[in-house]
């Protein structure tokens, strides 16, 4: 059994060892608030490991400012201007920097690229996403991906000679379904939905290396700068999405840092404090906790609600499709961070930036606490469901550990005790090479992803529905 503190990190390859085998190579590019990165993943289609073999990450705030002529069609969360042009320039340069370093060549060795952002935060509607998606695009041709590297294949003889054996394609076709998970009947209830899809999907790939049958029934949790996630039922063969999440996650423990002296004013994060400083954890202040949480908000998401911690919201459209949206925030979209800053600063003067860590720590995995509180009143925590976390602000310093010790139900029971728990590191990353290959039906029938725990490849259950006319 996988020991339960352990973050799954994957494992690396060369791209000479792609060369010897049956890989499925994908580049995953990723626009963030905070960083923006171009991880190269490769699946073994035998055995359905993901493996890491290279990634580029850069701050998202080094973007190039806006040029006289462009026109700004959106900005992170802590209002960095974006342009379809600076966008594109700095996603291909990023993408290129990281070919060139391991030398993978994009006609014979890269099978598809998958592209995501999470910054929502400058929309005015979810729809709006596409714009930015669009950029991504540009900027993946501009770095010399062709177009069909970037769509699924209709067709088994589209795909390159060496994976034809690995696809299903001549017996069903791609239908929406990403790791046997429908998305929402409504398309616009969160800006981050293809986030928290893909994230889902990534923390199912990263499974297969462990012991444990992450299958649906899910609930997944992204704690990047804004929050992302969805939860899945246990329907058969493909489970119903009746969760999501939006809101702010990274952004919180970045706001705590901002006065500390140690990160850039204006824009700067968590992840700009020195590694050594992380290491050791000290004792805190109960009352610090108190101070930080009057702030924070995490509740149902309301019909009328267009916008819920910064990222745009449908809460109609949420409501209609029967789907439970959960939202974080800190007074209303964002509007207590600054709050958060001054609470920051008072305890980096009295107890130092570890006393200030340590209370990170402690904040987030309490933030985990309520949202799983919240799902489980709801009554959308089955029996078997497991819950999987990745993202920068919830898989560091000492917050596993914190949430292992103590996350529980609303019964009082201990979730660890008869559910599971997945730290993924890249889940977004691993959900880009599970993504690809779903979109591309090269599902591994021995060692699925899709259907129930504990069940069997939902292969024979969707030829049966594509026949009737699903999808």
């Amino acid at each position: 059994m996988l020991k339960k503190d352990k973050i799954h990190r994957p494992r690396s390859i060369g791209v000479s060892s792609l060369r010897k085998g049956p890989f499925y190579t994908v580049a995953s590019v990723e626009l963030g608030n905070t960083t923006t990165k171009c991880i190269l993943v490769s699946t073994n289609l035998e055995t359905a490991e993901i493996f890491e073999i290279d990634k580029e990450i850069r701050l998202t705030r080094d973007v190039r400012p806006p040029k006289p002529e462009e026109t700004i069609f959106g900005k992170t969360i802590f209002g960095v201007n974006l342009t379809r042009e600076s966008v594109s320039e700095m996603i291909a340069d990023i993408l290129i920097t990281v070919l060139d370093r391991v030398r993978l060549d994009i006609a014979r060795d890269l099978h598809f690229v998958v592209r995501s952002t999470g910054v929502t935060a400058g929309f005015a509607h979810p729809s709006e996403v596409g714009m930015i998606v669009r950029a991504l695009a540009e900027g993946c041709l501009s770095a010399g991906v062709p177009p069909r590297k970037m769509t699924a294949s209709l067709t088994a003889e589209n795909l390159p000679p060496s994976l034809q054996d690995f696809t299903w394609l001549k017996k069903v076709y791609f239908d929406g379904a990403v790791a046997s998970s429908l998305p929402p009947s409504e398309t616009d209830i969160v800006a981050n939905e293809m986030e928290g899809e893909l994230v889902t999907a990534g923390i199912k790939g990263a499974a297969k290396s462990t012991d444990i049958d992450f299958r649906n029934p899910v609930m997944t949790l992204d704690f990047g700068t804004t929050l992302a996630g969805r939860i899945t039922d246990d329907s058969y063969p493909y489970a119903k999405t009746i969760g999501s999440f939006a809101g702010l996650a990274g952004a919180i423990p970045d706001s705590l840092v901002h006065l500390s002296g140690l990160v850039p004013l204006k824009n700067g994060s968590v992840l700009d404090i020195p590694h050594s400083r992380k290491s050791k954890s000290v004792q805190i202040e109960e009352n610090w906790i108190i101070d930080i949480e009057k702030h924070i908000r995490i509740e149902k998401v309301k019909q009328t609600d267009t916008r819920f911690g910064t990222v745009p919201v449908n809460g109609k459209s949420a409501e209609d499709s029967g789907v439970l949206l959960i939202g974080v925030d800190v007074g209303t979209n964002g509007s207590k961070l600054n709050e958060l800053e001054k609470i920051g600063e008072v305890i980096i003067n009295e107890a130092g930036i570890n006393a200030l860590l340590t209370v990170i720590d402690h904040i987030q995995a309490r933030i985990v606490q309520k949202l799983l509180l919240l799902v489980d009143a709801e009554g959308l925590i089955f029996d078997n469901t497991s819950l999987g976390l990745t993202g920068r602000s919830i898989i560091t310093g000492d917050k596993p550990k914190i949430i292992i010790d103590n996350l529980k139900l609303n019964n009082g029971e201990l979730w660890t005790s008869s559910h599971d728990i997945l730290f993924v590191e890249d889940g977004l990353a691993m959900g880009a090479a599970v993504a690809a290959r779903c979109m591309n039906s090269m599902g591994t029938t021995r060692n699925p992803m899709g259907g129930r725990k504990g069940d069997k490849c939902i292969m024979a259950e969707r030829r049966k529905l594509q026949k009737k006319g699903h999808g």
